[in-house]
């Protein structure tokens, strides 16, 4: 099979064929039909966080169940997946308190010895190495979703989507009639400015820095637009609120933005960081801020539960409830991917697709 393979970083992504196992006993087979170019990966390009090299990137993709471990029950050749990098094991600690997406015993169930190169095994970025026309997966890296749903749809829903909506619904518990601020608008600030429309926020504040993406923000929910490249956003936010805002979620990862986050809030309102902030970087805040009950937090993947979760977001699209049509800018073929990544760093698009088809 062909597939995009990181062996240094600060390089560009490499095609190659890798020889790939057939299944164990709890693992599947799967055709990838689509795989989105989200930012995470890059942070691993990059070098802003580490991964063993060399590894196939990419994580947020659909696909058809080819072949199924003689172990596995939930799926069977046929079925139509969305892979999830929340994988759980379903006895650990965090998977018996409602957290799996915190799962303590990935190591145990993802085995990084299933692609080779001649010769030399290859590893599978955040477990699922979706750049790749398969993937060789546990099955608790798996949801079944309607046959329905086009998969090139799908594969929003295994990042951009959950980490987005899932940080509005889950992590945050946004209220309806709240104000609700989203700072960055490629795919999973577009995600959370929907999810915000779906929690039934009042008024929806979309910044970028970019007016296209500002007017395709109300395309997902969003009532206003600031652009920081004008405007001093956390000024803006706190004249157009009377205050400040309720909820403010940074899709960025970026520390200029996370404190602005903070500083644009209510008395008593949450700033959500969904951005990955590169290791080792400190975020600083005016602590007497947080004696009025104002509240910095983090989400992992949008505190997904995303055997539930990405079934009913599926609905939801096919409900006319989340668009994502409109989030793809441009779908492309494998051997275009690094000239994705350079489309992606300029801001200007909200999501590429690699389709396998």
């Amino acid at each position: 099979m062909k597939a995009a393979v990181l062996h240094e970083v600060n390089q560009p992504l490499v095609i190659e064929d890798l020889q790939v196992d057939n299944p164990g006993p709890k693992e599947v087979l799967i055709r990838t039909a689509a795989a989105g170019i989200c930012h995470s990966d890059y942070h691993f390009m990059n070098g802003s966080y580490t991964t063993d090299l060399p590894a196939v990137m990419g994580h947020e993709s659909a696909g058809i169940v080819e072949k199924v471990g003689r172990d596995v029950t939930y799926l069977k050749p046929g079925d139509h997946v969305i892979s999830c990098m929340s994988m759980f094991c379903g006895s650990c600690h965090y998977c018996l308190t409602g957290k799996s997406y915190g799962c303590d015993n990935l190591d145990d169930m993802a085995r990084n010895d299933r692609l080779r190169h001649e010769g030399q095994s290859v590893f599978q970025g955040y477990n699922l190495g979706s750049f790749a026309e398969q993937m060789l997966l546990h099955e608790h890296a798996l949801v079944k979703i309607r046959p329905e749903m086009p998969l090139d749809k799908a594969a929003l829903i295994g990042c951009a989507v959950t980490t987005g909506v899932g940080s509005v619904i889950h992590t945050a518990k946004v209220e309806p009639g709240s104000t609700v601020v989203v700072i960055g608008c490629g795919g999973v600030g577009l995600s959370a400015v929907n999810g915000a429309a779906i929690a039934g926020a009042a008024r929806i504040i979309a910044i970028d820095v970019h007016d296209s993406k500002l007017e395709l923000a109300k395309q997902f929910g969003a009532t206003d637009g600031v652009n920081a490249g004008k405007v001093d956003p956390v000024e803006a936010v706190i004249e157009m609120t009377q205050g400040g805002t309720d909820y403010a979620f940074e899709a960025l990862g970026l520390k200029a933005t996370c404190e602005q986050a903070f500083d644009m809030l209510r008395p008593s309102g949450t700033a959500c960081i969904i951005g990955m902030v590169p290791e080792g970087q400190k975020l600083e805040i005016d602590a007497a801020k947080l004696i009025y009950d104002r509240r910095l937090i983090g989400s992992n993947m949008g505190s997904n539960a995303f055997r539930i979760d990405m079934p009913r977001f599926v609905d939801f699209y096919l409900q006319g409830r989340l668009n994502l049509d409109a989030m793809v800018s441009k779908t492309i073929k494998l051997d275009q991917v690094n000239e994705a990544y350079a489309e992606m760093l300029t801001g200007e698009v909200a999501r590429s697709v690699i389709s396998f088809s």
